[in-house]
């Protein structure tokens, strides 16, 4: 009986994977109801998004005023907005709007910030002190803030608004790379690696940066919530992508002044930003406690 109990838990120990790699990542997230229950949302969005030009009886851009705020009903489920252009087939096409500037805008500010941060905390001194005083003057002001002054700048549009939104976050992942940096950077294996004569550049990608890169994974899917509800923000003001694009906070920017005559206008949209926020937290969330040492099976 014993031996039977020893086998079975040597057998469930086998399947799953090693704690630190990405199938154990993507088994901690099958294992969360919640995150599997963002990952679904967030897939079904992409795919809706690319699929919605051959999927939907409506064009997106296509204006009919005789539709004109016309209710949620059987041909146009989220109903229709000012112009009586259908909100669902907006809503689904503006999809791959939000949720690129979400993820290319965090990619720019981790790979900005990844690389300054690891410069800084690899080689400190002179160099860490220039770095890291740029990034406390970008620091101080609030990110939106600062993206929203960013996109003042370079104007509105979607490229830009990745570009305001990739810069604001900057500072965050820097920070967070330098502070890993010097945890990392005196450990056995970088001295190993110095004893071999490897190279700086070399010592800092192939060694540092792998060792100190975990938490930032964390804060990346993170991130891209926020980043997703800033581009929303953005776009509210007019600062971000910019109507007739349907992008969902340029669609709630559009529907406010109808918001105590027709609400659906702007509660689907509202509704979409929620639950893709909601849904990258979910994984975020998962990926955290997947990462965490702290944390065991």
């Amino acid at each position: 009986m014993a031996e039977a109990t020893i086998q079975k838990v040597q057998k469930k120990q086998r399947r799953i994977p090693r704690p630190g790699t990405a199938k154990y990542v993507w088994y901690k997230i099958c294992r969360n109801p919640l995150a599997m229950a963002g990952v679904i949302v967030i897939v079904l969005l992409v795919v809706l998004s690319v699929l919605s030009p051959h999927i939907m009886k409506y064009d997106y851009a296509k204006i009919d005023m005789s539709n004109a705020y016309r209710s949620p009903n059987t041909e146009h489920w989220f109903g229709c907005d000012e112009l009586g252009r259908d909100i669902l087939s907006r809503i689904l096409y503006g999809a791959r709007y939000t949720l690129s500037v979400g993820v290319l805008s965090v990619l720019i500010s981790a790979g900005v910030g990844v690389a300054l941060g690891s410069v800084a905390g690899y080689f400190g001194g002179m160099t860490d002190q220039m770095i890291m005083r740029v990034l406390d003057i970008m620091a101080a002001f609030p990110q939106l803030l600062l993206a929203i002054a960013v996109s003042a700048v370079l104007g509105t549009g979607f490229d830009k608004c990745i570009y305001a939104l990739g810069i604001s976050g900057i500072p965050r992942f820097a920070r967070m790379m330098r502070a890993n940096i010097l945890t990392v950077r005196n450990q056995e294996f970088v001295e190993a690696a110095l004893s071999i004569t490897c190279s700086k550049p070399r010592i800092i990608v192939k060694h540092v940066i792998p060792n100190a890169i975990a938490p930032l994974i964390v804060e990346i899917s993170m991130s891209i919530a926020a980043a997703g509800l800033s581009a929303s923000s953005l776009s509210f003001i007019g600062l971000g992508v910019t109507p007739p694009t349907p992008e969902w906070g340029a669609m709630l920017a559009s529907a406010r002044n109808y918001i105590r005559l027709y609400p659906h206008m702007i509660m689907f949209p509202g509704l979409f930003i929620m639950l893709s926020v909601l849904s990258f937290n979910l994984i975020g969330d998962a990926i955290r406690d997947a990462l965490d040492p702290k944390l065991k099976d």
